[in-house]
C-alpha cells in the first residue's frame, strides 16, 4: 500500500493536523500516523506533575483517538530511516512503508551525554516520555539534584523538583542546584523576569551557578566547583535525529531538517517537517513548544493544499514577544511577555487554565470518534 500522506511522529504540529482533519474532513484517501506511542505527553505540564499540581495522565493527548476521529490509520512503530527519492520510510517492526507525501514531526533527541559526558545519574529531558517514565523511579533515591540548563525548561524543572517532596507529604526537600551555563539564566528574557526568577531561586534555596558544566571521572563539574548530585537532570536543548540527513534530506550543520517558510523540505518538496526536528531557513524559529504549537495549524493548511495538488500559502511568523508562564512549583508562576513580567498565584491559575484548555480541546475530538 502507498499512503497518500504519512505523518511521521506524533509531535505537537501533527496533533494540530489530526485535529484539523477531524473537524474539516480528511483530504487524503489513505493516510497514516507512524508513531511509537498512542499518546503525546505535553511537555508544558511536566513540571506541574513533578510538583504535584496534577496527575501524570492529565498531560497526555490521545493520539490514537485523534487519529480515529481524523480517519487516519495508526501505526505504532518507530521510523529509523527514510528514502525521500523512492518515497518510503523504514520502520523498526513493520519494515518499509511507502508514501506520496510525508510530514515529519518526531521531536528532537537527547544530547545530554554529548554535551556533558556519560554518567549513570544523567537523565535527559528528551524524549520527554522516557524522562517522565524514569523520574518517578529516580526521585526517592535522590537527596541532591543538579539541573543543567538555564532556559525556561531548566528553570521550571528546578522549581518543580525543589517542591516535589513537600507536595508528596514528605518531611524533607530535595537539595537542588541549577547550573545555567555561561550563557546565563534565561538568555533573551527581560531583566524584570530575571530579577523575579533570581529572587525566587534564592527564596527557595536553589543554588544558581552560571558557568558551563561537564562530567569528569564521575564528578559533575561547574567551572572549578564539584557539584554533589544523586541525580543530574539535563535540559540542554534538542538534538537532531540522524536518519533524515542520512537518507538524503537537506539538513543544517546540526542535522535539523531545513524547511522553507511553508515547512517544506528545501531538497524534496513532497516532504514537510515541523517541530524540534526542523529548522526554518528564512527566519529564526527557536525549538520551543510555544512555536511548535503555533506551527501546527499552518502545517495542516499547507498539507491540505499539497494533497489537493496546490501550492502551499500559509507561513508561521513568530511574534515579536511570546507569552511564557514559568511555574515556581509552590502555587505561583512568573509571567513573561516581552518586557512585561508579573508573579503570583493568579499567574499559576492562568497557566493551568491555558494548559488544561489545550488538552481538553483535543480530548473532546478524541472522545467524539
Amino acid at each position: 500500500m502507498v499512503w497518500d500522506i504519512l505523518l511521521v511522529g506524533g509531535g505537537h504540529s501533527h496533533v494540530a493536523v489530526l485535529a484539523d482533519w477531524a473537524r474539516r474532513g480528511n483530504p487524503a484517501k489513505r493516510a497514516a500516523l507512524l508513531t511509537p506511542q498512542p499518546f503525546l505527553r505535553y511537555s508544558g505540564m511536566v513540571p506541574g506533575w513533578i510538583a504535584g499540581e496534577h496527575t501524570s495522565e492529565a498531560g497526555l493527548v490521545d493520539l490514537a483517538g485523534l487519529a480515529k476521529a481524523a480517519g487516519v490509520d495508526l501505526i505504532l512503530d518507530r521510523c529509523v530511516a527514510m528514502d525521500p527519492v523512492s518515497r518510503h520510510v523504514l520502520s523498526l517492526d513493520n519494515g518499509l512503508i511507502s508514501f506520496r507525501i510525508a510530514s515529519i514531526d518526531v521531536g528532537g533527541v537527547g544530547r545530554a551525554a554529548s554535551v556533558l559526558g556519560d554518567d549513570p545519574r544523567l537523565r535527559d529531558v528528551r524524549p520527554i516520555g522516557a524522562f517522565v517514565d524514569t523520574l518517578e523511579r529516580d526521585l526517592p533515591k535522590a537527596g541532591s539534584i543538579a539541573v543543567v540548563g538555564g532556559g525556561a525548561g531548566g528553570v521550571e524543572l528546578a522549581f518543580a523538583l525543589r517542591n516535589r517532596s513537600r507536595k508528596a507529604g514528605q518531611d524533607y526537600l530535595h537539595k537542588v542546584t541549577l547550573i545555567a551555563g555561561e550563557n546565563g539564566l534565561l538568555p533573551g528574557f527581560a531583566n524584570s523576569v530575571l530579577d523575579r526568577v533570581r529572587a525566587e531561586l534564592e527564596t527557595q534555596s536553589i543554588a544558581l551557578i552560571e558557568v558551563d558544566a561537564w562530567i569528569e571521572r564521575g564528578v559533575l563539574m561547574a567551572g572549578e566547583v564539584a557539584v554533589p548530585a544523586d541525580l543530574i537532570v539535563a535540559a540542554v536543548g534538542s538534538g537532531a535525529p540522524d536518519w533524515p540527513g542520512a537518507g538524503g534530506l537537506d539538513v543544517d550543520e546540526n542535522g535539523f531538517i531545513r524547511v522553507d517558510r511553508y515547512q517544506r523540505s528545501t531538497s524534496h518538496s513532497h516532504i514537510f517537517a515541523a517541530g524540534d526536528c526542523a529548522q526554518r531557513v528564512d527566519t529564526r524559529v527557536d525549538h520551543s513548544g510555544v512555536h511548535a504549537v503555533h506551527t501546527g495549524p499552518v502545517l495542516a493548511a499547507n498539507l491540505r493544499r499539497a494533497l489537493n495538488g496546490q501550492e502551499p500559502r500559509q507561513t508561521y511568523t513568530p511574534r515579536a514577544a511570546s507569552l511564557y508562564l514559568l511555574s515556581t512549583g509552590n502555587g505561583e508562576a512568573i509571567l513573561s511577555y516581552g518586557g512585561v513580567s508579573a508573579q503570583g498565584s493568579w499567574v499559576a491559575r492562568l497557566k493551568a487554565w491555558i494548559d488544561k484548555r489545550w488538552i481538553a480541546k483535543y480530548a473532546a475530538l478524541s472522545n467524539s470518534a
